[in-house]
C-alpha cells in the first residue's frame, strides 16, 4: 500500500516544534530524528499525533506556512476544545475566526467540536441557521452557545 505523509518545512526552530506537537498530543512518538551530529539542530524528524505521522524538515527561512493549508482536531467535548485551543494558541500563536487558529510556528488548525454537525449542519434548517450565524461571531467554538442558538434560545 502507498504511504503518505504530510512534510512540515521549519526554519531552524525544528526541535521546539517536535517539543511543542509531542507534548500537545498526548500519545505522540517521535518516530525518527536525524541529526548531522550531535552539537547541530534536528535536519529531519518524523512524528506521529494521533495516529498520523508527519515528517519535519529543517528547511531554512524561503517557505513559510499559510491558511492554505490546516489541520482538523475533532474534540469530543468543550474541555478538549479548550484544551488544543489553548495549547495551540499559547506562546505566540494565534486565535482565528471559527475555530481556526494558528500555532506559534504559524501552522493553521481548527479545532472543531463533534458537535458542531449537529448544529451548523442539524436538520432544522432554521435552527442550522442560528448556529451558523453564532458561529461566524466566535473565535474558538463553545459548543453551549452552538447548541442555543440551534435551538433558538
Amino acid at each position: 500500500m502507498t504511504d503518505i505523509m504530510t512534510c512540515l518545512w521549519f526554519d531552524n526552530r525544528i526541535d521546539d516544534a517536535i517539543e511543542f506537537y509531542t507534548s500537545t498530543f498526548k500519545s505522540a512518538k517521535i518516530l525518527r530524528r536525524v541529526r548531522r551530529d550531535a552539537h547541530t539542530p534536528t535536519a529531519i524528524a518524523e512524528i506521529e499525533l494521533e495516529g498520523h505521522r508527519f515528517m519535519l524538515l529543517n528547511g531554512g527561512p524561503q517557505f513559510t506556512f499559510s491558511e492554505a493549508v490546516s489541520f482538523v482536531i475533532g474534540c469530543r467535548d468543550q474541555d478538549e476544545v479548550d484544551y488544543f485551543w489553548d495549547t495551540l494558541t499559547s506562546g505566540g500563536g494565534s486565535p482565528g475566526q471559527c475555530g481556526w487558529c494558528k500555532d506559534r510556528f504559524g501552522l493553521s488548525w481548527q479545532v472543531v467540536p463533534d458537535q458542531l454537525a449537529g448544529t451548523i449542519g442539524g436538520a432544522d434548517p432554521a435552527g442550522a441557521q442560528r448556529a451558523t450565524e453564532a458561529m461566524f461571531k466566535m473565535t474558538k467554538l463553545i459548543i453551549a452557545d452552538l447548541e442555543q442558538a440551534y435551538a433558538g434560545n
